[in-house]
């Protein structure tokens, strides 16, 4: 594509250089360019791409974009005030505007987006309509699913139009995509020309990057200002807000566009009715659908505020029938990660979840201890290093609330002292009554911590792991190693049983 082609594209206007160069690739990071590669220098929060202009150079970048004139440049440079946005746009323009021949469906929050993305995305395809998804777990476009990364959750933007384009190749016409604060913040998804607008909740989370929570909810909020200005497609632009989180009248206020509102008690567009909680999933009926029963095997009460946000998305906002949305709660049994059952024939239930903030792990604690009636619930729990640090007490305190037993272990310490991010655990569990060796242990070997918490369950309990999920491996320093909670807590269970299953993953902590 010629670099003036490129550039006519972009919805701000900016100056064309004398040289138009045919490009070859797009791309931030200056490893990946190739001869005739168009190089976006994009500033970070630990590196600036600009110092990497001459290398982009070296290795046969036909232009750059700046956010300040460089100095004795040998090719064309494109000033912009912001390179993220333009690095957003032009992956759009390069890839053909994909999200303009796809009705985009974006789902942002704290807790539940990956589950919610998921029902959507079933419920879309029980009602043969042929929409990709984008999530934490993976990208699926058509019987493809593919892997986003480790820890990655928004793609890069560059990613996400690439997805989008094959999207539009292999014919789909709905893209649900998982949108995250971040990913907002940093112009991921700038491009994507969302249709709809789903917020789960917004509570305690990500404060290390966003310095507030009042940062931290407009971030979120970006997504439903954007509707206002996104490419029209002949159908009207839909925020679906949640009323029983404390940032509706917020997000209610930042939406220029129309509303649809779910609540699990108060009066809202979708409203949840005669609602059964069974160890076998959630029963319910809802407002806008009085007549129709809704299934769900998913468990807990947040997952039925998954489910409203759901069907106000699809039945609210795309016109869906209501039977498809039955249907299509109903036919999802499960997320990767997600309150997923790991069942080896022992005399105790054991539960891996992706439950990684305070609410998120109140709510798993208080559907754990529903399935373990008068029996207890052992959790095992980490918190992140580099991140929010105020959560690790938090967190703490939830569980030495909520849990009979609390095994406070490693999860991802980075390159910090995970001994340090335990004694701040320990703090916080101390402070609402845990007793260090009776209520609450630290283990800083995750895998050691599962077969502790497999050795102490007895008959009834549950066993809980928590904050990894789907994740498929942990950091310490700058080295990922290679971890599944789901295939370490069957290891757990394995070698309590004496029967053949996976063996332990390797962590430096590990004996």
């Amino acid at each position: 594509m010629r670099l003036s082609a490129l550039l006519s594209s972009l919805p701000f206007s900016t100056q064309f250089p004398p040289t138009d160069p045919d490009l070859t690739r797009l791309t931030s990071d200056s490893r990946e360019v190739k001869t005739g590669a168009l190089f976006v220098a994009v500033r970070g929060d630990t590196s600036d791409g600009h110092q990497f202009i001459p290398k982009a150079i070296e290795q046969g970048a036909a232009a750059v974009v700046v956010e300040a004139l460089q100095p004795n440049l040998p090719i064309p440079q494109i000033v912009v005030a912001d390179s993220r946005a333009a690095l957003a746009w032009l992956a759009a323009a390069w890839h053909g505007f994909p999200a303009r021949q796809l009705i985009m469906i974006g789902v942002t929050g704290t807790d539940g987006k990956t589950t919610t993305s998921t029902l959507i995305h079933s419920i879309l395809t029980a009602a043969g309509v042929k929409a990709g998804l984008i999530s934490t777990v993976s990208a699926v476009i058509g019987d493809e699913a593919l892997d986003t990364g480790f820890h990655v959750t928004t793609p890069d933007a560059p990613a996400v139009q690439g997805y989008l384009a094959r999207m539009v190749a292999a014919g789909l016409t709905h893209c649900v995509l998982e949108v995250t604060s971040h990913g907002l913040a940093q112009q991921r998804v700038t491009g994507c020309e969302f249709d709809v607008a789903v917020v789960t909740n917004i509570t305690h989370e990500h404060l290390d990057y966003h310095k507030s929570y009042e940062n931290y909810r407009a971030a979120k909020g970006l997504l439903f200002e954007s509707l206002s200005t996104a490419h029209p497609k002949g159908l009207p632009k839909v925020g679906v807000l949640n009323v029983d989180d404390s940032a509706y009248e917020y997000l209610r206020g930042v939406l220029k566009a129309k509303a649809l509102t779910y609540s699990q008690t108060q009066v809202a567009d979708f409203t949840a009715r005669h609602v059964q909680y069974l160890p076998t999933g959630i029963h319910f009926s809802v407002s806008n659908s009085p007549l129709l029963q809704f299934s769900t095997p998913l468990i807990g009460t947040y997952n039925l505020s998954n489910c409203l946000a759901a069907l106000a998305a699809t039945i609210g906002a795309l016109g869906i029938a209501p039977e498809a949305a039955q249907a299509g709660l109903a036919a999802l049994k499960g997320v990767p990660g997600r309150m997923e059952r790991i069942d080896l024939g022992q005399a105790f239930t054991a539960i891996v979840d992706f439950a990684h903030t305070p609410n998120a792990l109140r709510r798993a604690l208080e559907t754990a201890r529903q399935l373990a009636g008068e029996r207890r619930v052992i959790a095992v729990f980490g918190s992140a290093g580099l991140r929010d640090v105020e959560k690790r007490r938090l967190m703490a305190e939830t569980s030495a609330a909520l849990a009979d037993l609390s095994l406070l272990t490693a999860e991802d310490p980075r390159t910090e002292s995970l001994d340090g991010i335990l004694e701040m655990m320990a703090f916080g569990a101390r402070s609402k009554g845990g007793v260090e060796g009776q209520s609450f242990f630290r283990v800083p070997d995750r895998g050691e911590a599962l077969r502790m918490a497999t050795r102490l369950a007895q008959p009834g309990d549950v066993v809980i792991t928590c904050g990894k999920g789907h994740e498929q491996s942990m950091c310490f320093g700058v080295t990922e190693y290679a971890w599944d909670d789901r295939i370490a807590l069957r290891a757990a269970l394995a070698e309590l049983l004496g029967v053949e299953e996976p063996k332990m993953s390797y962590l430096p902590t590990s004996k």
